[in-house]
């Protein structure tokens, strides 16, 4: 079989903060027995929808898949390289901190070993919805400490009002919590090591208050000039096709591209790339077929193939990931 993209099976994370709907993605999840707050679309235990690894876990697929698919810049000893996800909170997040790689590697070697840097995009917002990341102007060691204690550690976080089309930047040692309202797709560095700064003093169902990490944070957090927060917004043409770079960092680079037309485009050669289709429908031309995409799938596209033709049948918004090419992680 020739390479070609396939497409990933999601999973329902349950979270304390979630949602009970999580239409319109996925329309079929509405009055859920319990609260889901993430779905992960390329996490270790997502299944191949179709393909080559039909039927087999990621985290499985990826230890065999040669050059062809995962490129040679990125270790298949290691995780699957980026973690996608979408998140819907209908509670405010735990006010958090992710370390860097340095950290991770001697600190947390039990729990991968890597460091989060990540990026949000904006699918939906309610009206007044917001993110708080980094620190604002004058805010140090010393102050925030005295600001946990006294359940004050959210005031001493930057306001950003978000609506749809926004994208946020969210380095390791940002300090950061995401508000109700909104429907986030996140692109983030495979791990799920979070330090807890605070928790708005909420319990669990059992009636338990959510481990802090209070120490642990200090270690990692940046005090000082913040690199994190919304990212300039370009505004693309709805009835043209256009493409825009969101992020580009070390561990990943994200574009978006919107298309109501036939979009042939060519992608980083050499290198796998991760698929979100945000809204719409069509095809998308392959080697051997024409395989059709829909709203809140991920698809991974293989390192050997360079050119991508969709055909939407309705207007279509997707983002493209990947590992830039030099790094080697």
């Amino acid at each position: 079989m020739k390479p070609r993209p396939a497409r990933l099976e999601p999973q329902f994370v349950p979270r304390i903060w979630g949602a009970r709907s999580l239409a319109p993605l996925f329309p079929g999840k509405q009055s859920l027995p319990e609260p889901i707050g993430e779905v992960w679309l390329t996490g270790s235990e997502c299944r191949f929808a179709d393909g080559l690894f039909a039927g087999e876990k990621l985290g499985d697929a990826w230890q065999r898949m040669n050059d062809d698919w995962s490129g040679s810049n990125v270790s298949r000893d290691k995780a699957f390289p980026l973690l996608a996800k979408f998140i819907f909170p209908e509670e405010k997040l735990s006010v958090q901190v992710h370390p860097g790689d340095g950290h991770a590697r001697k600190h947390e070697a039990a729990a991968g070993g890597v460091g989060k840097t990540e990026m949000w995009y904006i699918i939906s917002a309610r009206k007044g919805a917001e993110v708080r990341v980094g620190l604002r102007p004058g805010v140090d060691r010393k102050s925030f400490q005295r600001a946990i204690a006294d359940g004050r550690a959210e005031e001493c976080l930057e306001h950003v009002a978000v609506h749809a089309g926004d994208a946020i930047f969210v380095p390791a040692g940002t300090v950061h919590t995401i508000g109700p309202g909104m429907t986030i797709c996140e692109i983030q560095q495979n791990s799920d090591i979070t330090y807890r700064v605070f928790d708005f003093n909420r319990l669990t169902p059992e009636g338990k208050s959510r481990e802090l990490h209070v120490d642990k944070s200090m270690d990692v957090i940046r005090f000082g000039e913040q690199h994190g927060g919304k990212i300039a917004r370009a505004e693309l043409n709805e009835t043209h096709n256009a493409v825009h770079m969101l992020v580009e960092c070390p561990y990943f680079a994200v574009m978006k591209s919107v298309f109501a037309a036939p979009e042939h485009r060519t992608k980083p050669v050499g290198l796998m790339e991760v698929l979100i289709v945000i809204e719409g429908t069509g095809k998308i031309a392959a080697p051997d077929a024409e395989i059709e995409y829909a709203a809140a799938q991920a698809w991974l596209v293989p390192a050997v193939m360079r050119d991508l033709r969709f055909i939407p049948t309705t207007r279509t918004t997707m983002l493209h990931a990947h590992v830039p090419g030099g790094l080697s992680i």
